[in-house]
């Protein structure tokens, strides 16, 4: 592709505003659609049509798409998420107040024993930049019970081709992410992690945060997700924010720990 074309392909994605999720469920279990449907109000899609949902083309919606598209996956459906403009039919202010909708009825709804595994240390743990609670919490677990010397590195949500001997986290192809329904930190816990009842603890709120499913509806998660955005909101930087939200883990984990010992 000569670089007129590149420029022509960089154009035309950058006019796609939008993400759609198309998927097909199963006729069973029936508590998949009532899944799939309470995590497409939790994360403010709006329906165009039947098993079509839509939400802006941004990092943070091709994330919830596409975790929620494993786990339609992993439950025997399908789905694909795709970029897209549209020519006719519906305007991008209709879909603007279509979502706008869909806040407003989520806010109102928001208030009404595995072997594990090892790695070498000194490892570079990969994952997106922009780092929120599944990302803030997998890193402190790592370097907390996983890889103590781990290393961390930042790149785009999309496009990146891992180096040798990098392990990528919460981000496309990555090693470790999402499964099922489990968020990546559940994942890590999982693959790595102590049996630990503090730890479990903590992945609850972390699942219920980053999944915006309500899983575990643990008291501290409306808490804890107040204190994530503050970090996000407070520093640009990937580094910053992991360091602070390890301080807060730390304090937490040693609370449940006491709460444990009782």
């Amino acid at each position: 592709m000569n670089d007129s074309s590149a420029r022509s392909a960089q154009e035309a994605a950058s006019d796609l505003r939008w993400l759609l999720l198309i998927h097909q469920l199963p006729p069973k279990p029936d508590y998949l659609r009532v899944k799939v449907r309470r995590r497409l109000q939790k994360i403010g899609a709006a329906a165009l049509k039947n098993s079509v949902y839509v939400l802006p083309n941004t990092d943070e919606a091709l994330e919830d798409f596409t975790w929620l598209t494993r786990e339609i996956e992993a439950d025997g459906g399908s789905a694909m998420v795709c970029q897209a403009a549209f020519i006719e039919g519906i305007t991008d202010e209709e879909i603007d107040a279509m979502l706008h909708s869909e806040d407003q009825a989520g806010d109102r709804e928001g208030r009404t024993s595995t072997e594990t595994e090892r790695v070498e240390p000194g490892r570079t743990w990969v994952t997106r930049t922009g780092v929120k609670i599944d990302r803030i919490s997998s890193a402190w677990l790592i370097r907390r019970f996983i890889d103590p010397a781990a290393r961390f590195k930042f790149v785009p949500a999309r496009g990146y081709e891992p180096a040798a001997g990098e392990l990528r986290f919460d981000m496309y192809e990555a090693e470790y992410a999402h499964e099922g329904d489990r968020c990546t930190f559940q994942t890590l816990l999982a693959r790595f992690g102590p049996r630990d009842a503090a730890l479990r603890a903590i992945s609850e709120i972390v699942h219920d945060i980053d999944c915006k499913d309500e899983q575990f509806g643990r008291p501290e998660t409306a808490g804890i997700a107040s204190l994530i955005r503050g970090i996000a909101q407070s520093s640009d930087d990937d580094e910053a924010r992991i360091e602070r939200g390890a301080a807060m883990l730390d304090d937490l984990y040693s609370a449940f720990q006491k709460e444990r010992s009782r």
